[in-house]
């Protein structure tokens, strides 16, 4: 029973797993503060308002609080547009740089010229219209 666990927390995966969590949730708590503590008061100081939690509305005696979504929707797109800034576009970059550094692959077919159709790259001889290959 011991082996078979052992062996399961010893996979390459599991770990990855476990090392990802980690790092999520510390990346998760700077983003938190970057936004918290960085672009909230910087927003606020050119808004005017740093805090909506206060808007709210009364209908029939009910509470809308408002100001708490605005509060929850501004810190939701700050955060997605810190990620991305930080995180997503910087690995797009990167990738597309890793791709134009590669070569393509060599053609596997090429198209007869009497019928327009996809024969292989060795063919001598078209198999759709019987026409001789140029070498």
């Amino acid at each position: 029973m011991f082996k078979g666990f052992r062996e399961f927390i010893l996979r390459g995966n599991v770990i990855d797993l476990a090392v990802a969590v980690v790092i999520g949730a510390a990346f998760g708590a700077v983003v938190t503060a970057f936004v918290g503590d960085i672009l909230t008061p910087f927003i606020a100081a050119i808004v005017g308002k740093p805090d909506f939690s206060a808007f709210s509305c009364h209908l029939h005696g009910s509470e809308i609080k408002y100001g708490l979504f605005l509060n929850s929707l501004i810190s939701f797109l700050l955060i997605a547009g810190a990620v991305y800034f930080t995180m997503v576009a910087p690995m797009n970059a990167w990738k597309q740089r890793q791709a134009r550094g590669q070569t393509p692959p060599d053609p596997t077919t090429k198209t007869c010229p009497a019928c327009l159709e996809s024969i292989a790259i060795g063919a001598r001889k078209c198999k759709f219209c019987g026409e001789p290959q140029p070498s």
